[in-house]
């Protein structure tokens, strides 16, 4: 599975007819919010709506779609897609991939988290657009995703971020992390 990523602007390029909200998510939403690259990305994500998936599917439709999950492929229209929310885009022609989409779980205009439904904010508190006009998710949202495997690049982008939370975004972090993993190391270095 060879990537070939799309960078943040050329993915809002592809979707700009696109009326779902939508957000660019993991290392590269920090990496525009920061407003610097702090790392290389090996991929990008992106954030939808479950129930939006048609409309990107759509926009992106010369493009080819699978299922992503436990290390596996699957047709976007088996029933894999039910069971995980990642799904892969690729290129017919090449066979690499462009793009990754999350599909979320949401109560209409609410956002709500895969990992506790109790966790859930409007789009419009957790979209953030960059001077160019690409939406991402905001930070503390980003770290909470990240806190499951804290795998070395998403301790890299703890560690670049956590200088940058203002005292809300900390706050929140600290009460969501302490809600889905309250055990976790970052816990301790997140000063409130």
């Amino acid at each position: 599975m060879e990537w070939e990523p799309w960078p943040p602007g050329e993915v809002a390029r592809r979707l700009a007819g696109v009326r779902s909200p939508w957000y660019v998510a993991g290392g590269w939403a920090l990496d525009l919010w920061l407003g610097a690259e702090t790392r290389p990305h090996e991929d990008i994500e992106i954030g939808i709506p479950a129930g939006g998936f048609p409309e990107f599917r759509a926009a992106l439709r010369e493009y080819e779609f699978r299922v992503a999950g436990d290390g596996q492929l699957w047709p976007v229209d088996g029933p894999a897609f039910e069971a995980h929310h990642q799904t892969w885009v690729s290129d017919p022609a090449t066979g690499r991939f462009h793009l990754d989409i999350f599909r979320e779980p949401h109560d209409g205009d609410v956002w709500i988290c895969r990992r506790d439904a109790s966790i859930r904010r409007p789009y419009r508190e957790i979209v953030r657009h960059t001077a160019a006009g690409v939406p991402y998710l905001v930070p503390e949202l980003v770290l909470l995703f990240k806190a499951k495997a804290t795998r070395p690049k998403d301790e890299q982008d703890f560690t670049a971020a956590l200088p940058h939370l203002d005292p809300g975004r900390r706050a929140w972090l600290y009460a969501a992390l302490t809600q889905v993993h309250p055990d976790h190391a970052w816990l301790t270095r997140i000063e409130l």
